[in-house]
């Protein structure tokens, strides 16, 4: 597709007139809503670049352009202070062609009073320049105050709200926190500034990874009171210890370096990715969050990453000195000169390729997909929003009442070969695995998404016409072995989600109609705008970027899509191991075992020359040559 032109006089004029200079852009449609918010180091080159003549450009990126109708654009100072406008307008807008951090309004932090005679140390959620010290962004409050309780239980330090000027008494009686020793009581003067600052040095310390010290410490104090006799301090001083400890092991993972790294790893699924972010500060892991990242859709790996990077380090204090990726984001220098501004030194943005730092950033990416697996299952877990979703459907799509039973479809194949089918069912809005069925596709071997889609769909419904025509003949046939069950037994859906776009929706219908059930409501899902396609309607359906029925049908989409590659993968290794030694005469069970324990693998056959296959066990040359060219046209098939 050739990229998009203006079409009107006033974008054109803008065009004209933009300057070259750093800056932030704002697309917005014809009726004013953003939908896209960028920055640059000279917007005359970048916004230009977006309705460049030359070259290609994606679906996506040309239904953004034709949506345009005005650009409005703020220059800045510096692309530093781009990328933190085009941040906060990403949070003011939310705008559905932007990647954006879910929920990134105010990420909670450690904040540190450093600025007062006697600091505090609280949750907070917004970032003053007023002297205090901050760490995290945390992923919830509740990650914040678990570390605020372990600090507790480490130093004793002030949480209240008091105002106390050094050497003032602002209350008559110190309250519980004083009693148990979790605060050192400067409300009452009994405690100078000095010493309390000691204390809070070492919580800054703590939270930088720096613990082995103060474990020494702990130590030393420990004995201290041991030898004279003051068995009670003692023992608090032994369970503190025992806390820091456990922290110290709890950070070994990293221990490879000691060298200070963000570590990040990523994991996709459907139209969302999960970033989890690995803090290692002097060899060691002092925190690990993850966050969850919506609007991915089609972008590149490199798009969410920079993305996301530029908008969690415009939250961070201060980015450390190397940031460790799976892959490189997009305009990497721009924004490795960003996070220099943000640190005021050098920041290096790379990808390990091996040893232990490669290691660590795949471990960080698995934690991810287990984290947006963790995700998916708590959302659909909860009543509530499963309730608030199916009501939104019904809504978009005039159903009469919210649909009970959903079935999706899905289609994969490669090439044609092994293609299978996949229908997966949810009830009341969560998945029902037991309901989910699958189906090997008998009408040809050429890739025809229509025509795999009308098969599985007959073989669905045949049964279920008959039995609505009340006939009694039911025909084993009807369904193939792989569907495991028969159809009689499948109650009607209420509603059918095919997913593809017109094409798969008009095969569906056509099918539906055939069969007699007009009645039954089915709706085409297009995976690159998530559009909704219903019959008898020209316009899609387009849900709002963060409804709960967007979220709930891009949940079962993706569960047709899982279910079927997996079942997909199975089918096409069996056949590998079908065609390539039982399709070859001569080649039994017992030639078969043999082979395979000389090998190993197929793909070990695969790289055998003709002659090592003939000097296998129980082989000779004849047999050899045939199994080598069953084993070419299966790799010429995959």
């Amino acid at each position: 597709m050739a990229s998009p032109q203006p079409q009107s006089a006033h974008l054109r004029a803008i065009l004209r007139q933009l300057p070259v200079a750093p800056g932030v852009y704002v697309f917005r449609a014809a009726d004013r809503h953003v939908l896209y918010v960028g920055k640059a180091n000279s917007l005359r080159s970048r916004v230009r670049n977006h309705f460049g003549a030359g070259g290609q450009a994606e679906p996506r990126h040309a239904k953004l352009i034709a949506d345009t109708a005005d650009i409005e654009y703020i220059v800045t100072d510096t692309i530093g202070e781009a990328y933190l406008l085009e941040g906060n307008l990403i949070k003011e807008h939310r705008p559905r062609w932007n990647i954006r951090l879910r929920d990134d309004k105010s990420y909670p932090f450690v904040r540190i009073t450093m600025a007062e005679d006697f600091p505090r140390i609280v949750r907070t959620r917004k970032l003053v320049r007023d002297g205090s010290r901050y760490f995290g962004p945390y992923a919830s409050a509740s990650s914040v105050d678990e570390t605020l309780r372990l600090l507790s239980k480490i130093f004793p330090f002030r949480n209240c709200d008091l105002d106390i000027p050094a050497g003032t008494r602002v209350l008559e009686r110190p309250c519980l926190l004083y009693h148990i020793k979790r605060c050192q009581g400067p409300c009452i003067g009994a405690v100078e500034p000095g010493p309390y600052r000691e204390t809070i040095d070492q919580v800054v310390d703590f939270l930088e990874g720096r613990q082995e010290g103060i474990a020494d410490d702990l130590r030393t104090e420990m004995t201290a009171h041991s030898d004279a006799l003051r068995y009670e301090a003692a023992a608090i001083a032994r369970d503190k210890l025992k806390a820091v400890e456990w922290t110290i092991e709890q950070q070994k993972v990293a221990a490879f370096s000691r060298e200070e790294h963000d570590v990040i790893g990523l994991a996709r699924d459907g139209n969302e990715a999960c970033l989890q972010v690995f803090v290692i500060r002097t060899g060691k892991m002092i925190g690990r969050e993850h966050f969850i990242v919506e609007g991915a859709g089609d972008s590149t790996t490199g798009e969410i990453l920079a993305s996301f990077l530029e908008q969690y380090y415009a939250t961070t204090e201060r980015p450390p000195r190397s940031v460790l990726l799976p892959e490189l984001p997009d305009e990497p220098e721009a924004l490795a000169e960003y996070l220099r501004d943000r640190r005021g030194s050098g920041v290096e943005v790379r990808v390990p390729e091996r040893g232990a730092k490669r290691r660590l950033v795949a471990l960080a990416s698995e934690n991810a997909a287990e984290a947006l697996a963790k995700d998916r299952a708590e959302w659909l877990a909860d009543r509530g929003a499963r309730t608030e979703a199916l009501a939104g459907l019904t809504e978009a799509l005039g159903l009469g009442a919210p649909p009970r039973r959903i079935e999706c479809y899905d289609m994969s194949n490669i090439q044609g070969t092994s293609a299978v089918g996949s229908m997966v069912v949810f009830t009341d809005g969560a998945p029902d695995p037991r309901q989910y069925r699958r189906f090997r596709i008998r009408s040809g071997e050429t890739p025809d998404d229509f025509r795999m889609m009308a098969e599985v769909l007959g073989r669905r419904f045949a049964r279920a016409a008959r039995v609505r025509r009340e006939t009694d003949a039911l025909e084993p046939s009807a369904v193939g072995a792989d569907d495991d069950t028969s159809a009689a037994e499948w109650a009607l859906p209420d509603l059918v989600i095919v997913d593809g776009g017109k094409g798969q929706l008009s095969a569906a219908t056509r099918v539906l109609r055939e069969l007699g059930l007009t009645d039954l409501r089915v709706v085409g899902l297009a995976k690159r705008f998530e559009e909704l396609f219903v019959p008898r309607r020209s316009d899609p359906i387009i849900l709002p970027p963060r409804a709960p029925a967007l979220y709930l049908v891009q949940r079962i989409r993706d569960e047709a899509h899982r279910f079927a590659i997996t079942y997909h993968r199975n089918v096409r290794g069996r056949r590998a191991l079908r065609s390539v030694f039982d399709d070859v005469p001569g080649i039994g069970p017992a030639r078969r075992a043999a082979l395979l324990r000389r090998f190993g693998s197929v793909r070990a056959l695969h790289d055998a020359s003709v002659d090592e296959i003939a000097a296998a066990p129980l082989m000779s040359q004849a047999l050899a040559e045939k199994l080598k060219s069953a084993l070419a046209r299966e790799g010429r098939l995959a």
